[in-house]
């Protein structure tokens, strides 16, 4: 494959350790050690954060442990995040076929890559890709918890809630489809303040009410079009983890804020599709 067709690894080295053993290492004390604040099952959706992983690792394998248990369902991960270093006007897939970390590559589902450029507001484009990390650092998690699998792998500029949310009904899928929203909370704030300002906006997610913005949550826009999918198809999210940079690594005087939450089929539409 020509390597024009690879997008590396960026941030290895830098928001994670590039050596491969010591990466594994890494994820899996985090997993081993993740005490996720609800049981959940089989989820659909999670929302996880995308700091170096000294700062929101554990946090985000609170996530991922809970997600642990699908490694024979998963084949196809969607994963959203906000465009961190390139502007992009509403979405942009990469031009790459394949995405490569440490612990290996990971392929884009080619056949969602072809049917994504059909949307007039979708661009194919490398650049907004190459150096951004919101994307890259949830793959070793995703790496070691599944099996193999295909990548969408998705960043979001302007683009409304709506539209999310029609992409991501668009690529909703079956058990074997996991959904991936990357986003922190909010940014450089005292400890204290941030503490009071992520609960806020947390307490906002678990009831599934959109609006959510951008000095909540970087990734507003991708949570929000999530929100608006969650009820019509019947997950309900579930709170695993809610800390911020002040908790894990110490520095308290400006912290950014991290959350994993789990979106899971109700009860409810459960037993009412058994009907």
């Amino acid at each position: 494959m020509a390597t024009a067709s690879i997008r590396p690894a960026a941030v290895a080295g830098y928001f994670y350790p590039d050596d491969p053993q010591v990466l594994q290492a890494q994820i899996g004390e985090m997993l081993s050690t993740a005490v996720p604040l609800e049981t959940v099952s089989a989820p659909k959706a999670l929302i996880v954060p995308h700091a170096g992983y000294v700062y929101s690792g554990p946090v985000a394998a609170s996530a991922y442990a809970a997600a642990a248990g699908l490694r024979d369902v998963v084949r196809r991960v969607v994963l959203l995040g906000p465009a961190h270093r390139v502007p992009v006007a509403s979405f942009a897939l990469p031009a790459a076929q394949v995405f490569t970390t440490p612990l290996g590559p990971v392929p884009v589902s080619r056949t969602d890559w072809l049917a994504l450029q059909e949307r007039a507001d979708v661009v194919v484009d490398d650049r907004p890709h190459a150096l951004e990390h919101c994307l890259e650092v949830q793959l070793p998690f995703l790496q070691t918890i599944l099996d193999a699998f295909e990548l969408v792998p998705l960043l979001v500029g302007g683009a409304s809630g709506e539209q999310v949310a029609q992409i991501l009904d668009a690529l909703w899928g079956g058990p074997e489809t996991l959904i991936v929203i990357s986003s922190d909370l909010s940014h450089y704030q005292p400890y204290a303040q941030a503490c009071c300002t992520d609960r806020s906006s947390v307490d906002q997610i678990l009831k599934l009410r959109t609006g959510l913005d951008h000095d909540q949550a970087c990734g507003a826009t991708p949570i929000n079009g999530l929100l608006r999918v969650a009820a019509r198809h019947g997950i309900e999210p579930h709170l695993l983890d809610l800390r911020n940079s002040g908790d894990t690594a110490g520095d308290r005087s400006r912290v950014v804020g991290y959350t994993s939450i789990a979106f899971c089929e109700s009860t409810s539409h459960a037993a009412s599709a058994r009907h």
